[in-house]
């Protein structure tokens, strides 16, 4: 089979949830949550074999409603937290929770059944993160490099940071901070950036991108205007602590330094459509992924604003007498930005695409039709960034 060939999985009910197992770091793993207004809803959870090229799947029933969001744990590869409405009171509400998944099912245990995939397991509710009164939550983002106790949930106009105590069974609201002022304000998305030892997080609201300190809960900075339409979805850069991405409804993915905010940095004009998600490699981050209500993911190479702007540098006194660079390749020009492919193996608007947490050359984009497409980055390149 050709290397670079996609797998294709199909959930039986509509999704736009997706997340890796965040704390998975050797076993290529995916999470995904369905849509499903009369039946029970699940979490799918994908294990990919790399070397064979085929899908193994478990399904954890989620009986309290319907997916909006998923993220794991990135200490504990048994726990994660969903988003999920709930009816109440003729209105709909999105809640929050935390769960744990059957020991069997966590990668590396043997306790597994022959017959693991085609029963419906059941999950162990932790905690609720309770938003009885601040509203509807949009999305729950962890503390990327903690021990999995701190989260910051996002509901209508408030963030809320939780302590999750006595094994995250109990959930305590540490701080929180509320937007105030005119226009739409209600928070679309967040991130909890992975430098300044976990003191900020981006969140963005109508055409709003704001960055908050989560000792004080004040505003550090904010980007009126981002993006001409509603911004859905950041993502900061693992290896430049001021680099922040983000796209909207404007069809648009803008890079921004956040201690400049006049300008954004760069800006792509790709999608023809709503770009729903927008996310760096973790370890390649002139890779950059994003997903579209126009049914294509395109993986783009941003190397001018990367951590290694002229490619893989290496050192004149490191080359051997055989290896003494050419005069012409010295001045060569650095390599300039580019859309490395386009994925169009979706027919319907891609609501969600991530990178693996234990492949960096892997990654998986989910559609509203439960189509979930797990692609490689193109060998050429993957050996282009290395050597």
């Amino acid at each position: 089979m050709e290397d670079d060939a996609p797998v294709i999985y199909g959930l039986e009910f509509q999704a736009r949830a997706l997340t890796p197992q965040t704390a998975e770091t050797d076993a290529i793993r995916f999470l995904v949550g369905t849509q499903s207004l009369k039946y029970d809803n699940q979490i799918h959870i994908i294990d990919f074999d790399d070397e064979n090229n085929i899908i193994n799947k478990n399904v954890l029933l989620h009986q309290v409603g319907e997916i909006w969001h998923i993220s794991t744990s990135p200490a504990d590869r048994g726990v994660l937290a969903t988003c999920y409405n709930k009816p109440s009171d003729s209105k709909v509400l999105t809640c929050a929770a935390v769960w744990r998944m059957p020991k069997e099912l966590e990668p590396g245990s043997h306790e597994s059944p022959d017959d693991s995939s085609s029963t419906a397991h059941t999950l162990e509710l932790l905690c609720h993160l309770d938003n009885t009164a601040h509203g509807s939550m949009a999305c729950v983002t962890w503390e990327p490099t903690g021990d999995g106790k701190r989260v910051i949930s996002l509901a209508d106009n408030h963030i809320l940071l939780w302590d999750l105590q006595e094994s995250s069974s109990q959930a305590v609201l540490a701080s929180s901070a509320s937007l105030e002022g005119k226009g739409q304000l209600k928070f679309t998305s967040g991130r909890w950036s992975p430098h300044h030892t976990g003191t900020q997080v981006a969140t963005a609201n109508d055409t709003t991108i704001r960055g908050w300190d989560t000792r004080s809960m004040s505003q550090i900075y904010c980007i009126e205007n981002a993006h001409g339409q509603l911004v859905r979805d950041l993502d900061f850069n693992p290896n430049k602590q001021y680099y922040l991405a983000s796209c909207g409804d404007d069809c648009k993915v803008k890079f921004w330094d956040t201690r400049n905010v006049t300008e954004p940095v760069k800006t792509l004009e790709e999608h023809s459509h709503w770009v729903w998600n927008v996310r760096y490699n973790h370890s390649h981050d002139q890779l950059v992924l994003t997903g579209s209500s126009d049914s294509r993911v395109i993986l783009t190479n941003m190397v001018s604003i990367s951590s290694e702007p002229f490619g893989h540098l290496v050192d004149d006194d490191d080359l051997s007498d055989q290896e003494e660079r050419r005069p012409e390749e010295k001045s060569q020009e650095p390599p300039q930005d580019s859309v490395i492919a386009t994925y169009e193996e979706h027919e319907d608007s891609v609501y969600a695409v991530d990178w693996s947490s234990a492949d960096p050359w892997l990654f998986a984009s989910l559609s509203y039709d439960g189509r979930l497409v797990i692609n490689r980055v193109p060998r050429a390149l993957k050996y282009h960034i290395l050597l």
